[in-house]
């Protein structure tokens, strides 16, 4: 394990990027789509923006981009980048 710090990826900034460690022990069915939306281990994802009220928060992933909200994030573990 690295010594990077480990972190929700709703807990992230904008303009900042972490690398994804686990999901969180969530509903079966949610956590496929986190998968399919290609939340695996390993994958880096940055935060693009973030709406003015402070929910959902853009993602780039992949290359593409992926908006999220915060308490569906909060289910990603990731390292900071």
């Amino acid at each position: 394990m690295s010594g990077l710090e480990q972190i929700s990826l709703g807990s992230l900034q904008v303009g900042e990027s972490g690398r994804v460690v686990t999901l969180a022990r969530v509903d079966r069915r949610y956590r496929e789509k986190l998968l399919a939306f290609g939340l695996t281990p390993g994958t880096v994802v940055s935060v693009e923006r973030v709406a003015p009220l402070g929910d959902p928060l853009e993602l780039r992933v992949r290359g593409f981009a992926l908006s999220l909200r915060k308490g569906e994030a909060a289910a990603v573990t990731v390292e900071r980048l």
